[in-house]
C-alpha cells in the first residue's frame, strides 16, 4: 500500500511554508491534541500508582500502607505481574478498538469517531477513581478494574487512529512531520501530567493518605480534562482529504487485503521499537527501579519525570528535521542510538556509586532516544496509507505496536526478572526491538516527506 505516484508540481511539499498556519489547521491539532493528552495521561498513572494499585485490588493480603507506595513497592511482585497483566490486557483491546473506530473514521468522519472515543476514555478512568477496592467487594474488585482497563482500551485504540489522520491530513505544507509529532509530544505531556500529579501527591499526602484515597485523585481529575477536550471535538471540522474522499474527488480503486495486511505488518516492524523503549523507559521504570533497585516512591517517579522531560524535548525537533531531512534519517538514527545505548543506561541506574545527577543525565538521554522515533513516526505511519483506510490503517498498525510490545513491557520485564534474577532484562528488550525496527524503517523512502498523502 505504499506505493504512489512520482512527486510533481501537484504533489510535492518541498519545504516549510512562509506564514502562520490557517486556524483551521491550528483548531484541528488542538482537538487532536487535547484527547491524546487524555489518553496517555491515564495510561501514564495506571503504570505510576502501579504498586498501590496491586495492593488494593490484586493483593487481597496485602497489608497497610507502608509496603505501598513507599520503601517496599507494595502487594508483592506477584501483585504487581497480576497488575500489569491487567495492564496488558487494555492494551490487546487497542487493535479492536482501531477497527472499530477506524471503520467509522473513514467511512462516517474523522469527528464523529473521536468525539467518542474521548467520551468512552473519561468515563472509564473517572469509574476507576471511584471503584471499590478488594477490601470492599472482594474478588470483584479485580474483575472491575479490568473491565474499566478493556473499555480504556477500546477507547484508546481508536484515538490514535483518529488524532493522526486529522493531524496530517489538516497541516500545511512541509510540516506534515512537526503536526504529526505534535501526537507524540502529547503523549509525552500526558505522561508527564501524569508523573506531576503522582509525584505532587506523594509530596504532600502521607504514605498513608495516599495509600488509603489519594491514589483516585489523578484519576477523578480526567472528568474536567474530558469534558474540555469533548467540547473542542465537537467543533472540530472534517479534514480537507476526508471532505474530498466523500465527494468522490478521489475514488480510489479497493486495495487488495493482502497489500492492506502487508501494510500494516510493515508498520509494525517499524514501530515496535519505538513502542518497546517507550513504555520500558518512560512507564515501566518506577516500578522497575522500587521492585529491582530498592528506589522509593518519590525516586522513581523523579527519574520518570526525567525521562519524560527528554523524551518531550527531542519530539518537536525530530519531527520538524524529518520535513526536511525524510522520515527514515530521523527515525533509524533513533533506532540504533537505542541498541547502542541500552546497556550503558542502565548500568548506570544500577550501580550505587553513580552519582544522582549521572543518573539523571541517563534517564533524560534514555527518554531523548526515544523521541527521535516519536516525532516523525505519525507522519510516516499516515504515508503509508490512503484516506479511505487511512484511519483504520494506520491506527491498527500503531494498535498492533502497542498491544505486544508496550502492553507486554510491564509484564515481561517484571516476570523475567523475578523468574531469572537478570537485572539486565530491560536492556536486552530495547536493544532487541529496536535492532528490528531499525531495519524494517531503513526500507523507507528518502522522498516520503515530500510527496502529497496519498488520495
Amino acid at each position: 500500500m505504499e506505493r504512489q505516484p512520482p512527486p510533481g508540481p501537484a504533489t510535492t511539499a518541498t519545504g516549510p511554508p512562509t506564514g502562520a498556519a490557517p486556524p483551521r489547521s491550528r483548531r484541528a491539532l488542538v482537538a487532536g491534541s487535547v484527547g491524546n493528552f487524555i489518553e496517555w495521561y491515564e495510561f501514564g498513572i495506571y503504570g505510576y500508582f502501579a504498586t498501590i494499585i496491586a495492593a488494593h485490588f490484586f493483593s487481597p493480603e496485602a497489608a497497610g500502607p507502608g509496603g505501598v507506595g513507599g520503601e517496599g513497592g507494595g502487594g508483592g511482585a506477584e501483585a504487581l505481574v497480576r497488575t500489569y497483566a491487567s495492564f496488558a490486557l487494555a492494551f490487546f483491546f487497542r487493535p479492536l478498538g482501531a477497527a472499530l473506530f477506524g471503520r467509522l473514521g473513514d467511512r462516517a468522519g474523522r469527528r464523529p469517531a473521536l468525539v467518542l472515543a474521548v467520551l468512552l476514555m473519561t468515563g472509564a478512568t473517572t469509574l476507576i477513581g471511584l471503584l471499590p477496592t478488594y477490601a470492599t467487594l472482594g474478588a470483584a474488585a479485580p474483575w472491575l478494574l479490568t473491565l474499566l482497563r478493556v473499555v480504556q482500551g477500546l477507547s484508546a485504540g481508536g484515538e490514535f487512529g483518529g488524532a493522526v489522520s486529522v493531524m496530517t491530513e489538516s497541516a500545511p505544507p512541509g510540516r506534515r512531520g512537526l503536526y504529526g509529532a505534535w501526537q507524540s509530544f502529547t503523549v509525552a505531556l500526558g505522561l508527564l501530567g501524569g508523573a506531576g500529579v503522582a509525584a505532587l501527591l506523594a509530596a504532600v499526602l502521607s504514605s498513608g493518605q495516599l495509600h488509603s484515597w489519594g491514589w483516585r485523585l489523578p484519576f477523578l481529575l480526567t472528568l474536567p480534562m474530558g469534558l474540555a477536550a469533548l467540547w473542542l471535538r465537537l467543533r472540530l471540522e472534517e479534514t480537507p482529504s476526508f471532505r474530498g474522499h466523500v465527494r468522490g474527488e478521489a475514488a480510489p480503486p479497493a486495495a487488495p487485503a493482502r497489500e492492506a495486511v502487508r501494510a500494516v505488518a510493515l508498520g509494525v516492524g517499524r514501530l515496535m521499537g519505538w513502542s518497546a523503549a517507550g513504555y520500558t523507559f518512560l512507564v515501566v521504570l518506577p516500578s522497575y527501579l522500587q521492585t529491582t533497585l530498592n528506589a522509593t516512591f518519590q525516586q522513581a517517579l523523579t527519574a520518570t519525570v526525567l525521562a519524560n522531560l527528554g523524551f518531550a524535548a527531542t519530539i518537536l525537533p525530530a519531527g520538524a528535521l524529518s520535513d526536511r531531512v525524510g522520515r527514515r534519517t530521523v527515525m533509524v538514527a533513533g533506532a540504533v542510538l537505542a541498541v547502542l545505548l541500552a546497556f550503558p543506561l542502565l548500568d548506570l541506574l544500577q550501580d550505587p556509586a553513580t552519582a544522582t545527577a549521572a543518573k539523571g543525565l541517563a534517564v533524560v538521554a534514555a527518554g531523548a532516544v526515544v523521541g527521535l522515533m516519536a516525532g516523525p513516526g505519525p507522519a510516516m505511519l499516515a504515508e503509508m496509507f490512503p484516506t479511505h483506510v487511512r484511519y483504520t490503517g494506520l491506527g491498527l498498525a500503531y494498535a498492533l505496536s502497542n498491544a505486544v510490545f508496550s502492553g507486554c513491557a510491564g509484564l515481561l520485564v517484571t516476570h523475567a526478572v523475578e523468574r531469572t534474577g537478570d537485572i539486565d532484562v530491560p536492556a536486552y528488550y530495547v536493544a532487541a526491538t529496536c535492532a528490528v525496527s531499525a531495519l524494517a524503517l531503513a526500507g523507507l523512502r528518502g522522498d516520503d516527506h515530500r510527496r502529497a498523502l496519498r488520495d
